[in-house]
């Protein structure tokens, strides 16, 4: 092939990389605004009629034509690229084929929980942005309605979600209609000020949110609610029916998912049975570590001790959020004797909104917008305090921040010699895998304070092991929502709330949850490989630098990934 051929078909392939990426953002224009892509700020997820089905038709053309792209003759990074596409539209095509967007009533990531978290990362510096926003608002409400027609057409054709989500949603969506508009965080851009602007520009953009939030928003939340409570209640599926096995075609969707989650070829039996494996494992450490630092005997015993000792637990908001905010600076000044490459953005600590954080996980990471306009975010949940033991805190920043979410999206962010998609898209095993992954790492960086943190280890080891086995108990075989949360119980010292509210993340998110543990395995199986081929030759450094320096990929594109460096760190 001529110099000239090659030059052409690697411009093919980004050209087509950027429509790939341009269609993914269209779709998911929340997200774009999220990590400062700045095109879409007046739009919200399509869920018209015919929206699932133009995106089906995007996504499987799209994998065809990059799965008919002949790797030979393209170059190494050529061929990532190549791959990567598959990969990022495989998991797409997952997500869409799962029919799931159609009937999910979800507590984590559903419309009264998304839509106010929109002002946080939404900007409004000027006037168009102001114009675009208040666009964006005026969409909500109809948005909204939409959302319940197909929450009533789905009921009708005999789908319909868990109860426990159907309530934890109408609690959400009580506590925000009980708070008045100009609480809202909707409502927050109108207060901000505005110098720049005009005293009339300034007036439209406040009347315009605030006639936005009364005229369309609320009405629409309150239509919600009535669906959920009138139509849905006394549809939805009980406890002991709770998984998507109990949903006509629920089984393939939960193969869609597991595979769009996961990027490897493994059923939910099979998962089911390294969950096991694992937790025998860890709760042979658990043993071990409890007689050794509490003089408990056996798992039962030291798991008992590490819920129920008051000792052991935060007593204040502001404890937590110190604790974040510590471990995050500690980390951020050994990291550079782990890794080559270092983020240039900055993070932060952010205490939880209280519009979510009662019904939401412990943490969660939102990445810093490409254009350095906003840092990295470790959102930190603090309500209920005396609930959420000293021991995990560190564990949990070092994941969602340093060395874990933040140092790799930062990371992979700014490798701008990438296409857009492998710098802010990719699959949920890599991300959650490396942030599992890091959790350990810490312990042998010596960032963690004390002995007692390795409990925190453990039992986040034991939950990720835990999702395993109840994720897919729920959905494949068969497990009430009452067998899950027993399982943890007796599997990790996480506190009830938390244990409950991951159970039902599960049943709302099918699937996710099991790209932790696995995308974890696979890190280690790599780094073990590499330093069994390399022996001396190794560089904890280097490895972790190749592992990210190529943005977010499938696991078995990493494994190509990794054992190329291999053969050539060896040349």
């Amino acid at each position: 092939m001529t110099d000239t051929a090659s030059t052409d078909r690697a411009a093919d392939l980004l050209a087509f990389a950027d429509e790939v990426w341009t269609g993914l953002m269209t779709a998911q224009p929340i997200y774009a605004t999220a990590i400062g892509d700045r095109r879409f700020l007046d739009g919200l997820p399509p869920n018209d009629a015919g929206a699932i089905d133009r995106e089906r038709a995007r996504i499987g053309g799209q994998l065809e034509r990059a799965g008919a792209i002949a790797p030979d003759g393209l170059s190494a990074a050529d061929r990532v690229t190549r791959d990567a596409l598959v990969d990022l539209l495989a998991y797409e095509q997952g997500l869409v084929e799962s029919g799931i967007a159609r009937w999910s009533v979800d507590p984590l990531d559903g419309p009264q929980v998304t839509f106010l978290n929109i002002p946080s990362f939404q900007p409004a510096t000027t006037v168009a942005e102001g114009e675009a926003l208040v666009r964006r608002w005026r969409e909500m409400g109809p948005w909204i309605d939409r959302h319940v027609a197909d929450l009533r057409s789905a009921a009708a054709d005999g789908i319909v979600a868990p109860r426990a989500l159907v309530d934890r949603v109408v609690d959400e969506l009580d506590h925000l209609l009980a708070t008045p508009d100009a609480e809202w965080t909707l409502a927050a851009p109108a207060a901000a000020d505005r110098p720049d602007w005009s005293a009339s520009e300034r007036d439209w953009f406040a009347s315009g949110v605030a006639d936005a939030i009364r005229d369309a928003i609320r009405p629409a939340f309150e239509r919600q609610r009535a669906c959920l409570v009138d139509d849905l209640r006394p549809l939805a599926r009980s406890d002991d029916e709770a998984g998507l096995g109990h949903v006509e075609g629920g089984a393939a969707a939960y193969r869609h998912l597991v595979a769009a989650h996961t990027t490897i070829d493994l059923d939910p039996a099979a998962i089911h049975a390294i969950g096991l494996e694992e937790i025998a494992r860890i709760d042979a450490e658990f043993a071990e570590l409890g007689g050794r630092l509490l003089g408990t005997a056996g798992t039962a015993d030291t798991l008992a001790r590490l819920r129920d000792d008051p000792a052991l637990r935060f007593a204040t908001r502001d404890e937590v959020r110190e604790v974040a905010e510590a471990s995050l600076r500690r980390a951020t000044e050994a990291i550079p004797g782990w890794f080559g490459r270092l983020p240039q953005a900055p993070c932060e600590v952010v205490v939880m909104g209280d519009h979510e954080s009662a019904h939401s996980t412990i943490a969660y990471y939102r990445q810093p917008a490409a254009d350095g306009s906003r840092p990295g975010s470790y959102y930190i949940n603090t309500t209920l305090p005396e609930t959420r033991p000293r021991y995990e805190a560190e564990a949990l920043a070092f994941h969602e921040s340093v060395p874990g979410h933040h140092l790799q999206l930062a990371i992979a962010q700014e490798l701008s010699h990438l296409p857009a998609f492998r710098r802010f898209g990719g699959p949920t095993a890599f991300v959650e895998g490396w942030g599992l992954y890091t959790e350990r790492l810490a312990d042998e960086m010596g960032i963690y304070t004390g002995p007692m943190d390795r409990f925190g280890i453990l039992s986040f080891d034991a939950w990720r092991a835990c999702r395993l086995v109840v994720d897919t108990g729920m959905h494949a075989l068969g497990w009430t929502r009452d067998q899950a949360i027993a399982y943890m119980h007796e599997h990790t010292a996480l506190a009830g709330n938390n244990i409950v509210n991951e159970i039902d993340r599960y049943l709302a998110i099918p699937g996710q949850a099991l790209a932790y543990k696995l995308g974890q395995r696979e890190i280690l199986a790599l780094r073990a490989q590499a330093q069994e081929q390399l022996g001396g030759a190794f560089d904890i450094r280097a490895f972790h630098d190749a592992v990210l320096d190529e943005g977010t990929v499938a696991l078995p594109t990493l494994r190509g990934v990794i054992e190329a460096w291999i053969a050539g760190t060896g040349a």
